[in-house]
């Protein structure tokens, strides 16, 4: 996006974009905007769906309950969403919308919740999940929302794998690998699809780690010599993948 724009707010939207189109906002976004904002007429934002780029969109009317919109120019072309899979057993509360944030803004293209013997919490929010999802990238400029799944455990992940992800390495993060830069085994997966997985607090059981590197398809890696917190691992894991074979290169 121009950075002559990167001071406007950015919203994502339903609705198809096109030049001169005209658009009512709902409640929440139009409080957001008119309220806690304090746009008024005139005023100009910025509008995104994950499918027409971003747009510039200037207030016609600035009611706090149904903000109403003219789309004005297309400033960004769309960026196809990324192919990087995401999963993680999820955390409590707070840390959990911390990795969901976090993976968002490092270009995980789908965020997969994944339960396993130790992780902390069975039962999730799932419109939770996906809001802030939606809220990282309307803060980072991110044009394609990450695919956000209901959870699934470990064992149906794996049992499902060969045929929903056939060509896809999974990378695992497993604390009990001996020390060592996962830079040569990332670098091996090079032109490939490839996945990262993320264990809980606890990390996995013994049973769950045997058959984890059983399978043909997981590369395991270290993340260096310090046992990471899961959400420290993510961030980590998702920086070296982005950096090595993603899109920082």
């Amino acid at each position: 996006m121009p950075r002559t724009h990167a001071s406007l707010p950015r919203l994502f939207v339903q609705p198809e974009l096109a030049a001169g189109a005209q658009m009512t906002l709902g409640k929440d976004q139009s409080l957001y905007l008119a309220a806690v904002l304090r746009k008024t007429v005139g005023d100009e934002v910025v509008l995104f769906n994950g499918r027409d780029g971003a747009w510039l969109a200037r207030l016609q009317s600035d009611a706090k309950k149904s903000v109403a919109l003219e789309l004005i120019e297309q400033i960004a072309v769309q960026t196809p969403r990324s192919d990087l899979w995401y999963g993680f057993a999820p955390l409590k509360t707070e840390r959990l919308d911390y990795v969901i944030q976090k993976a968002t803004e490092m270009g995980a293209g789908v965020i997969q919740p994944v339960l396993t013997r130790f992780t902390q919490v069975n039962r999730l929010k799932h419109d939770r999940l996906v809001a802030n999802a939606v809220e990282a990238a309307e803060q980072c400029e991110v044009l394609s929302v990450p695919d956000v799944r209901t959870e699934l455990t470990l064992d149906r992940l794996l049992d499902s794998w060969a045929t929903e992800h056939a060509d896809r390495r999974l990378i695992l993060a497993d604390e009990v690998e001996a020390s060592a830069s996962p830079v040569e085994a990332i670098s091996a997966l090079k032109g490939q699809r490839v996945g990262v997985l993320i264990g809980p607090e606890g990390g996995f059981s013994d049973e769950e780690r045997s058959r984890l590197h059983s399978l043909p398809f997981v590369v395991p890696v270290s993340l260096g010599p310090r046992i990471l917190r899961a959400d420290t691992a993510a961030v980590a894991a998702l920086a070296v993948i982005q950096a090595i074979i993603g899109d920082w290169r």
